[in-house]
């Protein structure tokens, strides 16, 4: 009774933890290889010399009874099969960690907030904070031209990524590409800094006339036209971060 105790464990011992799901990717590579083995076996089970196999391991279980040949089987394997075992499963448990995937991994897309800052004055070049906002707010937008205020957050801090998604990285990243998002927006009327913090500032353009007087006094001779450049009331700058969408836990209730 012993020795069927001793027996019963030790199979305990080398099959349970490959098939208890303990890990998970482990046992579905056993149940996957037990699966395909069925099927190979389905088909072509009547072409195997089964009275063989049976003769073969009926007698390999008892010369193995033999005290002299289990000696002879275990120095075996300590000469010639351990140096290569390490490998075999470091190779075995890469492939399983690599190959078995059990879950996608989850969706990422990069989001984008804008940095809007108004001018203090006129003609002032002291800029406030204002908000950040998910919108450029550029000269052109339907909200400058309805004469709507911008719309957004007064803080970084208040900015939250969208509904169903969560930060996949801890900080928000300043755009240096701020040339190639105003391209892609087909923004216009605006000054891009390809170099420092990256503004984007309001670009005005203002009829100034020149009038020059001829010879005699008090007649104008000819009256030119140029447009004069100047920085408008708003500037803006772009952040991005990656977000990932929610992984949903579904639990037992709401297994359909």
């Amino acid at each position: 009774m012993e020795d069927f105790s001793t027996i019963h464990d030790g199979i305990l011992k080398f099959i349970t933890p490959p098939t208890n799901f303990s890990n998970e990717p482990l046992s579905s590579t056993v149940f996957i290889g037990l699966f395909l083995l069925a099927c190979v076996l389905f088909i072509g089970s009547h072409l195997l010399p089964w009275r063989l196999f049976s003769l073969v391991v009926c007698w390999l279980a008892v010369t193995l009874g033999h005290p002299s040949v289990q000696q002879m089987v275990l120095d075996s394997r300590e000469h010639h099969l351990r140096p290569y075992e390490r490998n075999a499963l470091t190779w075995f448990d890469s492939w399983v960690a690599h190959d078995i995937v059990l879950d996608a991994p989850p969706e990422t897309r990069e989001v984008e907030v804008f940095e809007l800052q108004c001018r203090k004055g006129f003609l002032s070049a002291e800029w406030e904070s204002w908000m950040f906002s998910p919108n450029p707010y550029d000269p052109l937008s339907p909200q400058r031209i309805i004469g709507e205020r911008p719309k957004g957050t007064r803080f970084f801090e208040d900015v939250v990524a969208p509904r169903g998604w969560e930060w996949g990285d801890k900080k928000w990243v300043l755009d240096l590409g701020s040339k190639e998002w105003v391209e892609e927006r087909m923004v216009q009327g605006v000054e891009v800094e390809v170099e420092g913090e990256r503004w984007v500032s309001d670009l005005v353009l203002e009829d100034t006339d020149i009038s020059r007087r001829g010879k005699q006094e008090g007649k104008l001779e000819r009256v030119e036209r140029s447009l004069e450049r100047r920085i408008g009331e708003w500037r803006r700058r772009r952040w991005i971060r990656m977000v990932k969408r929610k992984v949903v836990e579904r639990g037992p209730d709401t297994a359909g």
